[in-house]
């Protein structure tokens, strides 16, 4: 029997994507940009510091970093109690050597509960980004469009600063950004759609979308595919070697990677993250600046 005529017509098919905050723009059919200063990458450095419940839900899923046993699984919430009381410290300490400024992602549950922390990410000079609440507050579509608006309602209040959003577990619900955009934030960490920020088009303000890689996670990498810290390290140095080297073809570009607290903050994987910092603040032509420095670059290029 042969198929009806209509069978293979469907009217919304077009080219593009199933969203609408950006264009179907690939990077063969646009021109490189440069930056003003002659910069040719720029790497940001995302330190999450975020609040683990001893008993999260797990509607609609648990974090990735929650507690992985039975409750009171204290093993794993003391592992990250621990990257907040010790290992941001050591970060710190090695940021402050080579004068390097990282986006610190702060669930606003921590600023309520440690405000010392906030104190000493302030003064050294970084970058505060709101993180949402806590590691329990994921943000999807199951909320009601006024739970999400309370929710990012509260974070802003703790956060009145802030210019940058990275939601817990980065998921997002259809309307994450437009409420995001209408509560003022200007820079989102979620999404990893290209290797340059991207303005993304929202109901209000657009939204630049800075591209933060997963596949150079340190949980991924180390946690989730047990990788070595040599390993690690190697994968971020020769990722921001290859972007470098790819200017003059494909243009400036940026990227984003975590620097997790009770992971890299671990004694043993101190060499490691020393060893990148070293790396990344030698190389030629590569910048390493806070989200928002990156996007600002990227709002004044030149083609």
């Amino acid at each position: 029997m042969p198929l009806p005529e209509d069978y293979l017509i469907y009217p919304h098919r077009r080219k593009g994507f199933d969203n609408s905050h950006y264009e179907w723009d690939p990077a063969d059919r646009r021109p490189p940009i440069a930056l003003k200063d002659g910069t040719k990458s720029v790497a940001t450095i995302i330190v999450p510091i975020e609040f683990f419940p001893l008993n999260p839900p797990a509607t609609p899923f648990k974090h990735p970093g929650a507690m992985k046993t039975p409750y009171p699984d204290l093993r794993h919430f003391t592992t990250r109690d621990y990257g907040n009381r010790i290992g941001v410290y050591r970060l710190l300490r090695e940021f402050a050597k080579r004068g390097i400024k990282a986006t610190f992602a702060i669930n606003a549950e921590i600023a309520k509960r440690y405000p010392p922390l906030l104190d000493a990410i302030r003064s050294g000079g970084h970058e505060v980004a709101a993180h949402g609440r806590s590691t329990a507050h994921i943000h999807y579509a199951g909320l009601t469009e006024t739970e999400e608006r309370d929710w990012i309602a509260d974070v802003r209040n703790t956060f009145p600063e802030a210019q940058t959003w990275m939601s817990p577990a980065r998921n997002q619900s259809y309307r994450t950004l437009d409420l995001l955009a209408e509560a003022g934030f200007e820079i989102c960490l979620d999404w990893e759609a290209d290797q340059r920020p991207l303005a993304f088009k929202t109901s209000a303000e657009p939204i630049w979308a800075l591209p933060h890689y997963g596949e150079l996670g340190d949980f991924k990498l180390l946690l989730d595919r047990s990788q070595s810290e040599d390993e690690w390290a190697d994968q971020i140095i020769e990722a921001a070697r290859y972007h470098v080297a790819c200017h003059d073809k494909e243009g400036a570009s940026a990227f984003v990677f975590t620097m997790t607290p009770y992971i890299l903050g671990q004694p043993f994987r101190i060499h490691a993250v020393r060893r990148v910092l070293d790396a990344l603040v030698e190389m030629d032509s590569l910048a390493l600046s806070t989200a928002t420095e990156s996007c600002a670059a990227f709002s004044e290029v030149v083609t």
